[in-house]
């Protein structure tokens, strides 16, 4: 980035705060007890090939300011996207012209000051790619000729795709905290079509990174998504049976996101949690810990703050398998009559501990079962814990994939699939904000022909 560059950011950026002290000032001289604003500015390109022809060009530039106002425990909240004084001001008459509306709430308003932080450190999250149009076609189509051309059974294509993003986002409260933080994501994908005796398969393949530089080459996307693609042809039915299920690490995140369904203070103050009042109890084996790492540098989760301004931390929800946090924000911790743990906004980096197995290994573990690749529908109850859904994957005999199977059902109970897994593996999909390996479980019921 030039110095030009760099001066230009700094004023964006301070237009960003300025926006926010506006709206709090003008929340003040309404009398409001209290207010927070939050605002945020992008910037990105999207370009989809297919074939080799340009489907679609995407620039997207947004903006928004969101506006909170309390009266003692009413409130209100307004947004928009015009940045101008009077539509600061019309924004914030706006939410408090609702607060005069909505009903009492006693845990309704502000974080409590002394959890905001007070020290911001640098996590190294902003990246900005120089990426000019002609050379982000020029990478889609690297990446989606690779595809293509790795075996004659590849047959059609759903296109290769190159983004990059960039925003800020300011947020502010009459507690006295401002915070800014401006990062990065970039991303390239790949999905294509095989066929054989007639019968199509398809799969993909993608890298996201806060940092261009740590993307995976075009020609290695492609490639994985074809060969992804290619171990699907031939795809069979089984009958039905209970056997052990390995779900591969990109799906495998899917059961730590229905537990923290299970433990976000939402479901929890509503009664609405298969986990509920399982605080300190035991939920997994003893060698799981998950847990929260919100400062890693350039990480796709990390946060020095949350989005009440509130510090966030290291934190363990599991150790030796006992539950031994929830997920709460300021609200929800009140409902519950608890502290906030620094997750308005979500968890940050949640991290399942891996084992020492790579993905090879978990299949000699199990030695006769389903590796589960591809998840479809959403058959999850988090109430009642009920787990049923469409898979797809491979099935396995002798710690070896022997072939490729579809049209069948996984079902079970999370508490109970949970307590039943039996390994975590160490090839950590570290792409999204839940970072795990793949998982073993002992056992599921599948449903087949």
């Amino acid at each position: 980035m030039t110095a030009t560059e760099q001066v230009n950011d700094q004023t964006s950026n301070q237009q960003l705060i300025d926006v926010t002290q506006q709206a709090l000032d003008e929340a003040k001289r309404r009398g409001a007890s209290a207010a927070d604003a939050a605002v945020s500015r992008s910037q990105g390109l999207t370009v989809t090939v297919r074939l080799g022809a340009v489907e679609t060009v995407e620039y997207n530039r947004d903006k928004t300011l969101v506006v909170n106002v309390y009266f003692g425990h009413r409130s209100g909240s307004a947004s928009t996207s015009d940045f101008t004084p009077h539509a600061v001001a019309d924004t914030v008459r706006a939410a408090s012209s609702i607060a005069k509306y909505t009903a009492e709430d006693e845990c309704a308003g502000l974080a409590d000051r002394d959890r905001l932080a007070t020290n911001i450190i640098e996590l190294d999250l902003d990246h900005p790619w120089e990426l000019a149009l002609d050379g982000a076609i020029e990478m889609a189509r690297e990446c989606e000729d690779h595809a293509r051309q790795l075996d004659e059974r590849i047959t059609n294509s759903e296109g290769a795709s190159i983004s990059t993003h960039r925003g800020s986002e300011a947020y502010a409260n009459t507690h006295g905290f401002a915070g800014l933080v401006t990062g990065t994501r970039h991303s390239m994908s790949c999905a294509v079509i095989g066929e054989q005796d007639g019968l199509m398969q398809r799969d993909y393949w993608y890298s996201a990174t806060r940092d261009p530089a740590d993307l995976e080459s075009p020609p290695l996307v492609g490639e994985t998504a074809a060969r992804r693609t290619l171990r699907r042809l031939g795809a069979r039915q089984i009958s039905t049976r209970e056997a052990p299920v390995l779900f591969e690490a990109p799906i495998a995140s899917s059961l730590l996101s229905h537990f923290l369904s299970a433990v976000r203070g939402s479901s929890l103050y509503r009664k609405a949690s298969f986990l509920l009042d399982q605080l300190d109890q035991s939920v997994f084996p003893s060698f799981v810990r998950i847990h929260e790492q919100p400062h890693l540098p350039k990480a796709v989760g990390s946060a020095a703050f949350d989005n009440e301004g509130v510090t966030t931390e290291n934190r363990d929800l599991v150790t030796g398998g006992v539950l031994r946090g929830y997920v709460l924000d300021s609200y929800s911790a009140r409902k519950l009559g608890m502290q906030t743990t620094g997750n308005a906004g979500g968890v940050r980096n949640l991290t399942i501990e891996p084992g020492a197995l790579d993905l090879t290994g978990l299949l000699r573990e199990m030695d006769t079962g389903l590796l589960v690749t591809e998840l479809i529908g959403f058959g999850v109850n988090v109430v009642t814990g009920d787990y049923s859904r469409g898979a797809a994957g491979f099935w396995v005999e002798g710690g070896e994939i022997q072939y490729p199977v579809e049209e069948i059902t996984i079902a079970g109970n999370l508490k109970t699939m949970f307590q039943h897994i039996a390994r975590v593996g160490n090839d950590v999909d570290e792409r999204g904000n839940i970072r795990c390996g793949s998982i073993l479980l002992e056992k599921m019921t599948i449903a087949g022909a």
